[in-house]
């Protein structure tokens, strides 16, 4: 993967780059982007672009020395050129293909697994093809898309186990086979416990020309001991227009769908993937169901639409959540624009066309903006319960009664 297949991020991009031809490289390094933002892609781009033939020869050329390019006890006084300096990987070379191919010999993988049978203890390397495939698939998939590829029953939970941190200790003590150096890319470390310690030494002191890429979503679930060890590359999230033009070229999506989808999409385009693929439900129809029936209709009313929202899917349900959360903050955007005098014609303030945009106005009728703060909130919660199996008719049932009291009553539910 080459740095012109990740979606935006382009200072990211330069700063990585920046780090390996100005020589101030650290040998641990914790990606920190949320879902959908292409960590993981920009991990294993890097890593491409690390042992990439003609990247380590332009180097070696520039600096005029025979010390290789990672790691040097002094950064570089003068910085590379634009001509002189590679500013992705070729592509072409043997060592590119390879790491293309997720077959590099020195470029390391860890990631959560599941255990198959009883007793058993996996480690990365036994689900290596399920590995190729899915980053070949879904490279800006989540844990839940890859647990659900690998796993053989229901409620498995992932984990990245003892025996890993084994395997990674005896696989980074052999010397490289054929780059100067040996990478590790670790994906989602916070599911890493306290076997994660075992990796301590080897974080702090690694062998030579020993680079390890820790991607995470969630720095404070990640052990604080291995968070201090390692130099922190924050990835912002996606910009709507990136991931609006990912959509239609990549995709195929059609250019007004993209542009809605990524609008509400929030910087995550597995998030706009998974609104595309779902663009034909009529969000907005379930929405105005289902607020009739806490508002008018009653009891009765209520527990059908339950039934209903139930026999959606886990997927669904987080779609339509997250339209009614989109929805929410496009009301409250008018609200303040509406005090402030601005006109909500600016194009550039103003991402929904005309009917979510009377639908918007109406929800400001029927909640203030602590009301629609404490909805927001609840649906957040909502949607996290539902990624951890929540039951689904007991759900939405609590939360029909809490949004019921949230805008008739004015009570706003206190958290923990």
């Amino acid at each position: 993967m080459k740095f012109t297949d990740i979606i935006g991020q382009t200072e990211a991009k330069q700063q990585l780059c920046e780090l390996v031809l100005h020589n101030r490289l650290s040998h641990a390094l914790l990606f920190l982007g949320k879902e959908g933002v292409g960590a993981l892609p920009l991990a294993l781009a890097f890593a491409q672009f690390i042992v990439c033939e003609k990247v380590n020869k332009q180097s070696a050329v520039g600096s005029k020395q025979s010390e290789p390019l990672l790691f040097r006890n002094e950064p570089s006084n003068s910085p590379p050129t634009t001509h002189d300096s590679p500013i992705d990987s070729c592509g072409v070379c043997a060592s590119c293909l390879k790491a293309q191919q997720l077959i590099h010999p020195d470029i390391h993988f860890s990631y959560p697994t599941v255990t198959k049978k009883p007793g058993e203890k996996p480690i990365a390397t036994d689900f290596i093809t399920d590995w190729r495939e899915f980053i070949k698939q879904a490279p800006y998939g989540n844990t839940f898309d890859w647990i659900e590829l690998i796993k053989e029953k229901e409620n498995s939970q992932g984990k990245i186990t003892a025996e890993e941190c084994n395997d990674i200790i005896r696989k980074l003590s052999l010397k490289s086979f054929e780059s100067e150096y040996k990478i590790l890319i670790m994906w989602m470390p916070e599911y890493m416990g306290a076997e994660g310690n075992k990796l301590l030494k080897l974080i702090e002191e690694p062998p030579s020309n020993t680079l390890f890429i820790l991607v995470t979503e969630n720095e404070s679930l990640v052990l604080p001991t291995i968070v201090s060890r390692c130099q922190l590359i924050k990835i912002p999230s996606l910009e709507i227009k990136d991931i609006e033009q990912a959509l239609i070229d990549r995709n195929k999506t059609e250019s007004s769908i993209a542009r809605q989808v990524a609008s509400i999409s929030e910087g995550n385009y597995r998030e706009a993937l998974q609104l595309v693929s779902h663009a034909e439900e009529d969000w907005q129809s379930l929405l105005r169901e289902w607020l009739n029936a806490i508002l008018k209709s009653g009891p009765v009313a209520q527990t059908k639409w339950v039934e209903e929202i139930s026999r959606l899917g886990r997927e669904k349900q987080k779609q339509f959540l997250r339209y009614f959360n989109h929805l929410l903050q496009q009301a409250m955007r008018l609200r303040i624009a509406s005090l402030n005098n601005i006109k909500p014609g600016n194009a550039a303030l103003w991402a929904i066309g005309d009917i979510e945009r009377d639908f918007a106005e109406r929800l400001n009728k029927i909640a203030g903006i602590e009301q629609q703060q404490a909805i927001i909130e609840e649906l957040d919660k909502a949607s996290y319960y539902i990624e951890r199996n929540a039951h689904g008719k007991m759900l939405f049932h609590a939360l029909t009664i809490k949004l019921y009291h949230i805008i008739q009553d004015k009570i706003v539910f206190l958290t923990d």
